[in-house]
């Protein structure tokens, strides 16, 4: 049963906020502390009906008066790391906790959650006098379908959705294969003295490989390294252009780099592709431009918005699933693999595809807000599924 309000134990609660907070999980954000024990203490205060978005922002944040969430999305931002916090940390060492403080996706509400009551401390409760042994059966076999009951339907609840859209990568016997690819970087030739050739012409610079990953990639790599770690399943990784057509076919495969830099040739034929051959980089939809553009990225590739696009298919010429993760710039690939690997924002994005979906071919469609050099959640703009 959910709890909220002042009908749970607050000493409790806070008993297990700072719990929470202990762990290494929140130790290190002192952010997500504010974040959680504002919510947590409003609630607790009988004022849940005022944890809306835009007094978040104003009472935490410190947004003026005229803050419209709608063009900064900070309390998304900074309640999507909360609950991935915590579900990070039930999910390891508050697992045997007595409370569980979660925070449901598109809220700002918690929820005290106290943990099941065992079997054991159930028949403890009886009377042993007073009772035959008969009603302490039922009573046990009732509690144990009850467990039952919720397990099953917690194995439908957002956690599962991972599951099932991995489903084939965890069913394979082999490692998954984790690629990321490399950003092309060039550099002035060492022979070269700046001071004495003026003016320092293209073919005096050389192309660095293998050298460069975005910034944004290599934290998709760890978020998918560390969601496989957690499935107990293994992986592999490999640099992209180590990566060879055989790989592919050896292995369930994950291409991780913004604007499909290595995979191009891979995806020809999808409906949605990245587009980085005109000026303005493009989403196109069947080969036709979209609205989905960046006609204001920077050449040093900064950008207050990016789209991304997450394709999950099993492919006709490697014969095993391949899912790529790509954003125009690397602010969509960070984005997209949070999307990928977290059950919340997974089970929101894949809301309303038709049924039989984990067993088809899909890709979507991201945009996602850049706040001061950080990728905001991915809001998913279009879904194919075939």
């Amino acid at each position: 049963m959910r709890e909220t309000g002042v009908s749970v134990d607050e000493t409790l609660v806070r008993r297990q906020l700072e719990r929470i907070f202990q762990s290494p999980e929140f130790a290190s954000s002192k952010r997500c502390q504010e974040f959680l024990r504002h919510v947590v203490e409003k609630t607790l205060a009988g004022h849940a009906e005022d944890l809306k978005e835009r007094t978040i922002g104003i009472e935490l944040l410190g947004r003026p008066s005229s803050y419209e969430p709608s063009t900064d999305a900070s309390v998304r931002v900074k309640a999507g790391e909360v609950r991935k916090r915590l579900h990070m940390y039930y999910s390891g060492p508050g697992s045997v906790d007595e409370l569980r403080i979660e925070l449901a996706a598109g809220g700002y509400v918690p929820d005290f959650i106290p943990a099941p009551v065992s079997v054991a401390d159930h028949a403890a409760i009886l009377p042993p006098k007073k009772r035959s042994r008969a009603p302490l059966v039922l009573i046990c076999a009732v509690i144990v379908l009850v467990g039952l009951a919720l397990f099953k339907f917690r194995a439908r609840g957002p956690e599962n959705v991972l599951n099932q859209f991995w489903a084939q990568a965890l069913a394979a016997p082999s490692p998954v294969l984790l690629c990321i690819s490399p950003v092309p970087v060039y550099g002035l030739h060492p022979d070269v003295e700046a001071g004495n050739r003026k003016p320092v012409t293209a073919g005096d610079f050389v192309l660095l490989p293998q050298n460069f990953v975005g910034g944004g990639d290599v934290l998709a790599l760890g978020r998918m390294t560390s969601m496989f770690a957690d499935m107990r399943h293994k992986y592999r990784i490999r640099l992209g252009n180590e990566v060879s057509f055989h790989d592919l076919k050896d292995s369930p495969s994950v291409l991780i780099g913004y604007s499909y830099t290595k995979w191009n040739e891979l995806n020809r034929g999808l409906r949605y592709l990245i587009d980085t051959s005109g000026r303005t980089p493009i989403i196109t939809d069947n080969g036709q431009p979209t609205a989905w553009a960046l006609p204001n990225l920077k050449p040093d590739r900064s950008t207050d918005q990016d789209y991304a696009i997450v394709s999950r298919l099993w492919h006709p010429d490697t014969s095993e699933l391949l899912v790529v993760i790509a954003g125009i710039t690397q602010y969509g690939s960070e984005a997209a693999s949070e999307l990928v690997t977290d059950p919340e924002r997974l089970a929101a994005a894949i809301k309303g595809l038709p049924s039989g979906w984990q067993n088809k071919n899909l890709e979507l469609v991201l945009h996602v807000r850049v706040i001061s050099g950080s990728p905001g959640s991915a809001t998913v703009v279009a879904r194919h599924v075939w």
